[in-house]
């Protein structure tokens, strides 16, 4: 990829993540003012389908990310080390502090305070492979579950979680790690922010379609609070 088309592919990822609309080159030209035709950027376009990071989910639409393409996007784009705000952090911890340190209740609370701020559905596994979740409104509100094959697929996983979990819990690690698509335990149309320390595995979970870097910043301060 030369750079002007690294940098429209960085456009499509992010404008889809915020609009759940297929991007088209008239927006981006608007949009960005690039000096450019949007001839040329759907030969851009052209190039970064063929290099499969993006495609065309029906004729005459837009462009949207393919499952490669939100990885490539991911390993580019997102700092895996980057914390929330401090008046963010602050205002969390005003909530946890009625908490005791380390119960069960506190870790649950947590999920519930990162499902809200992800939008999002929050999954916890504890050693004793008990599982807890939260959120899933939040998850079958997303655009994605207007198809109900996709609603019944996630289905299906939240009845056998307890099985999903008992699957990723040893692969997962105290750095924030994301599994895309296919190598989402949880489910393969969606993906999963998450991290493991003292034994508690947490984790944020949505369509491919998510804003990763605030989902990547929120595991990281779950991860200082456990």
């Amino acid at each position: 990829m030369h750079p002007r088309q690294k940098e429209l592919f960085k456009h499509i990822v992010e404008e889809y993540i915020k609009t759940a609309l297929p991007v088209g080159s008239k927006l981006i030209v608007e949009k960005f003012n690039w000096d450019i035709s949007p001839a040329t950027i759907r030969n851009d376009m052209m190039e970064l389908e063929n290099a499969e990071l993006i495609f065309q989910p029906h004729t005459s639409a837009g462009r949207v990310p393919t499952e490669f393409g939100y990885k490539k996007y991911v390993i580019e784009n997102v700092d895996l080390a980057k914390m929330i705000s401090e008046k963010d952090k602050n205002d969390f911890l005003r909530i946890l502090e009625n908490y005791e340190s380390g119960s069960t209740e506190k870790i649950k609370q947590l999920a519930k305070i990162l499902a809200e701020k992800s939008g999002l559905s929050v999954v916890v596994g504890f050693q004793d492979n008990d599982v807890y979740y939260t959120g899933l409104s939040n998850l079958f509100s997303q655009p994605e579950f207007q198809d109900l094959n996709l609603v019944c697929n996630l289905s299906v996983v939240i009845d056998h979680l307890d099985e999903a979990m008992q699957n990723i819990y040893g692969k997962i690690d105290k750095e924030v790690m994301i599994k895309i698509g296919a190598e989402n335990p949880f489910a393969h149309d969606c993906a999963a922010v998450l991290v493991k320390i003292k034994n508690i595995l947490i984790g944020i979970v949505g369509p491919m379609r998510m804003n990763y870097q605030k989902n990547a910043e929120l595991i990281n301060f779950a991860k200082n609070i456990l």
